[in-house]
């Protein structure tokens, strides 16, 4: 069975192909899932974060912005925004655990994205819960 962080990685990876241009990508969610061995209620949770993530995403996004002072965002790399965004819809819409989420945000970017990107991704979203 897989864990809630393959699901996230899973989601992650979703988003990612959303803001590429894929807006197509929620059909093909459940196959994409599968692949990663993502079932059941971790495929449910899976499809929850996209779906809200997505939902919310004109807020999440001004959210993120506001905590960005030496940063154009626009000029963020898209995996980075996806790890955001999934942190930010889980802190600010999903009100699960801060730190839970920074630690996943964290983690995620470990192993996805660059090696500042670690650092940079848990002060955007350590300030982002701050406004809670």
């Amino acid at each position: 069975m897989a864990t809630r962080h393959q699901a996230r990685t899973a989601v992650v990876g979703l988003l990612y192909a959303y803001d590429l241009g894929n807006k197509n990508i929620a059909k093909f969610s459940d196959e994409i899932l599968e692949e990663g061995k993502i079932r059941n209620k971790q495929r449910e949770f899976s499809n929850s974060l996209f779906t809200g993530t997505v939902e919310n995403l004109e807020m999440l996004d001004k959210e993120i912005q506001t905590h960005l002072t030496e940063w154009d965002y626009d000029a963020i790399g898209k995996v980075e925004k996806a790890i955001m965004r999934l942190g930010a819809y889980e802190i600010l819409v999903a009100k699960t655990d801060k730190a839970i989420i920074i630690n996943e945000a964290v983690e995620l970017a470990k192993k996805l994205a660059d090696e500042k990107s670690p650092k940079f991704i848990n002060g955007v979203l350590d300030a982002l819960g701050e406004k809670k």
